[in-house]
């Protein structure tokens, strides 16, 4: 089995952090770069997928559907599931800029993973929803014969560390000092038949505070 994760091409708001106070975060477009990224992607992916076929499972924000739409995949796509439960963190509606200055650094020096955002979610609250996503998935990928063993996951940056966190069961200090993917950055895990594997670790901003460090193997059979 395998799941390939992709995160999405640059968005209006890697660039411009104002336009949260105008658009819906749901709402935000590609940028012409995170187009290009985005078919610039397509040919790894599909060499990653090989002759298919694969599931693709899609956080329903219009910049990851875009990225996906822009990657080209073709015939190979099995199906694709617009999945909420792999959206952004959900940081509130649109949002005051003043507030959300005062929130981040709140958020850093409590820590990314309980600071839950006013009318939004914490880190925790998004790893309780991959977590049910991930035991469906899993289900899916082992019981039914006609669901592709190869998955495509199309989302964030702070969420696909917190879906490998949930998958590899990492401590909450190793996740907190795990940067995001770049735009369009992937990572790929594999099942060898006894556990999941990730192809490379993810880059460390800092040592994480308990001293664990990131392993390729994980504990789930």
């Amino acid at each position: 089995m395998r799941i390939i994760l992709l995160r999405h091409g640059q968005s209006l708001g890697n660039v411009d952090e104002s336009a949260y106070c105008r658009v819906p975060d749901h709402s935000l477009p590609l940028t012409a770069l995170g187009e290009q990224q985005a078919r610039s992607a397509g040919p790894s992916i599909r060499g990653l997928i090989g002759e298919g076929p694969v599931a693709v499972y899609v956080s329903p924000y219009l910049r990851t559907r875009k990225t996906l739409a822009g990657l080209e995949l073709g015939d190979v796509v099995d199906r694709v599931i617009a999945e909420p439960r792999l959206r952004e963190q959900d940081w509130g509606n649109l949002q005051d800029p003043v507030q959300q200055e005062v929130l981040k650094h709140q958020r850093h020096a409590f820590g990314h993973f309980f600071f839950r955002l006013p009318n939004g979610e914490s880190g925790a609250d998004v790893d309780d929803r991959l977590a049910a996503f991930l035991g469906e998935l899993e289900l899916h990928m082992r019981k039914d014969p006609r669901h592709p063993r190869t998955v495509l996951i199309v989302s964030h940056g702070l969420t696909i560390r917190l879906l490998c966190r949930r998958l590899f069961s990492w401590s909450v200090e190793l996740f907190e000092s795990l940067s995001n993917l770049d735009t369009c950055g992937q990572r790929v895990l594999d099942h060898d038949g006894v556990e999941w594997r990730l192809d490379r670790p993810f880059e460390q901003w800092r040592e994480s505070p308990d001293g664990e460090t990131q392993v390729q193997a994980g504990p789930r059979g």
